[in-house]
């Protein structure tokens, strides 16, 4: 299945992607489960085909948000692939798993524009394109034997940092208000392909800038899931994206960071493709 949530005549909906038409969840489900995170929670997406309207939308037709409005944590994985850091000056044990937070309104969804930051810190704002995992069930010390179980689905994303200000933080670098997006919607792992034969391929004004598949990351699924799931616990709809290859503005010489009017594009085979432009902030 693909999975949207989405605004449609000012209502904000969800449901099966099918072609080029939405099937939105039925009016009487959507008050029993308001978000796709309460349908989640209470374990019911195997139903979500048998809880939508037979009519249909067009894709043209709505505003995408992000396919899980409001996660309780978006837990992102650094250095996941064989790549300089982009920082200079900054290094990391890269035999460990690294992990940061972002706010989830550092993220915009599919077709929104991404702010771009003002003064200096627009000087080093960077794309970076990844594959994100949502957790579907809750889970507490998953082992890796069983940990793609708890998944709901994957979809794309676009983790723009700001690098000058990761020599503040990561955190600070991270959570520019709007500075990345994901989308534009939820794929099920029964449509999807096993993550590692997943293809993810970045471009920026066209032009193919990342590129390689999820079996070159350093530390797999299994792997992050588990270790995540004896730091905290993980409950549907959380997020995490699981790192980014080499190739984004601040690894190349001369850097090629990013400036209002670019678009970016991430794109995962069996997923989707995520696209944004690149905006000024309007106030």
């Amino acid at each position: 299945m693909k999975i949207a949530s989405f605004i449609h005549e000012g209502r904000a909906l969800y449901g099966l992607v099918e072609g080029d038409k939405l099937r939105p969840v039925s009016t009487s489900k959507l008050v029993e489960f308001p978000t796709l995170r309460a349908f989640l929670d209470k374990g019911k997406l195997a139903d979500l085909p048998n809880f939508c309207d037979t009519t249909s939308l067009t894709l043209t037709s709505v505003r995408f948000l992000s396919p899980v409005p409001h996660p309780s944590k978006i837990l992102c994985v650094g250095l996941n692939y064989n790549k300089p850091y982009p920082v200079a000056g900054a290094t990391f044990e890269a035999d460990n798993i690294v992990i940061f937070g972002r706010h989830d309104d550092s993220f915009v969804a599919h077709s929104q524009p991404l702010e771009m930051p003002l003064g200096d810190a627009g000087l080093s704002y960077d794309f970076e394109g990844e594959i994100a995992v949502v957790i579907g069930t809750r889970c507490r010390h998953v082992a890796k034997a069983t940990a793609l179980e708890h998944v709901a689905g994957y979809s794309c994303m676009n983790e723009g940092s700001v690098r000058n200000w990761q020599k503040h933080s990561i955190h600070a670098g991270k959570n520019f208000h709007a500075s990345g997006a994901w989308g534009p919607w939820l794929v099920t792992p029964d449509e999807a392909a096993p993550i590692e034969e997943m293809r993810l391929v970045t471009r920026v004004n066209g032009t193919v800038m990342q590129e390689t598949t999820a079996a070159e990351m350093i530390h797999d699924l299994p792997k992050l899931i588990s270790y995540l799931s004896h730091i905290t616990q993980l409950n549907p709809g959380d997020v995490i994206a699981t790192g980014s290859p080499d190739g984004t503005g601040g690894s190349r010489t001369p850097n090629v960071f990013l400036k209002p009017a670019d678009v970016v594009e991430v794109e995962v085979s069996t997923v989707g493709i995520l696209r944004n432009s690149v905006a000024h902030p309007k106030n």
